[in-house]
């Protein structure tokens, strides 16, 4: 009686979990073998059962390791798959042992990188972040779970997990210095997932990555000289892309952001990026 109450646990669990994609994803096995999928979740999150699933991600007294509960968003199943899934990835990576002013450093590099835009960018964002210490992985969204980065450290390493949610260069890069500012900025024991309700850890420490990231991608004083020339026209805003070694898209982005110009307007300058095609 006890087994099968167990293995109707194990079913339901199974169920609350996006199956059909992290299949098609190959995380998975193909397989409708429910029992075969129960044991490759387990043995994915490295877990001996559920109720240690449970434990890490969503009891309130959670690990250290996980200063976040999952208990209040909307799925946990679904979010737990998509960082397991990033710490996988972050194995895969050899990685030299963490330096910050090294890291702070190289971001100039990963800023002209933005700019460039080079057909292999995010082998090069890898590369440059490893030599640093920093694992940046990429990872599909899963449904229910539109997560557009986080930011944690696993094993002693830094982990920034990027999924190109909105696909557009401005969104994208604001979303990598913002996770690089968690690391810069912040301590270990705090877990940063973006876009996600029920996971806020502290405000301050969200506006102060919005803060440094922006800084980095648009100076106080080119914003300033950037304004101070409106109205734009195209010519104009490439210029100033050009003589920043900003991408035209991120000026725009903060123009809108700003409400200096309407959300409808030089929607064409953003370039898009699709991280799995």
């Amino acid at each position: 009686m006890q087994q099968q109450e167990e293995l109707e646990k194990e079913k339901d669990w199974l169920g609350a979990f996006p199956i059909n994609d992290m299949k098609k994803y190959g995380w998975l096995p193909d397989t409708k073998e429910k029992h075969v999928l129960v044991d490759s979740l387990l043995k994915f999150f490295c877990v001996a059962s559920t109720d240690e699933w449970e434990r890490i991600y969503v009891d309130k007294e959670v690990s250290v390791a996980f200063r976040v509960s999952l208990a209040h968003t909307q799925s946990p199943h679904a979010i737990s798959a998509w960082l397991r899934k990033g710490e996988i990835q972050s194995k895969e990576i050899e990685i030299a042992a963490f330096d910050k002013k090294k890291f702070k450093d190289v971001l100039a590099d990963v800023k002209e990188l933005a700019f460039s835009m080079p057909k292999d960018l995010t082998q090069q964002l890898q590369n440059i972040c490893a030599k640093c210490g920093v694992a940046v992985v990429f990872t599909q969204n899963l449904p229910k779970a539109p997560i557009s980065g986080a930011t944690r450290w696993f094993h002693n390493k830094p982990i920034i997990q990027l999924s190109g949610r909105f696909r557009t260069n401005d969104h994208f890069w604001f979303t990598f210095f913002h996770e690089a500012a968690h690391i810069i900025l912040h301590g270990k024991k705090d877990i940063f997932l973006e876009n996600v309700k029920g996971t806020e850890i502290d405000q301050a420490k969200e506006e102060e990555a919005n803060v440094f990231a922006a800084k980095i991608l648009l100076t106080e004083n080119e914003l300033q000289k950037i304004i101070d020339a409106v109205p734009l026209t195209e010519e104009i805003i490439f210029d100033f892309a050009k003589k920043f070694r900003t991408p035209a898209g991120v000026i725009i982005g903060r123009l809108q952001h700003l409400k200096l110009i309407p959300f409808s307007t030089g929607n064409s300058f953003r370039q898009k990026i699709d991280l799995f095609n």
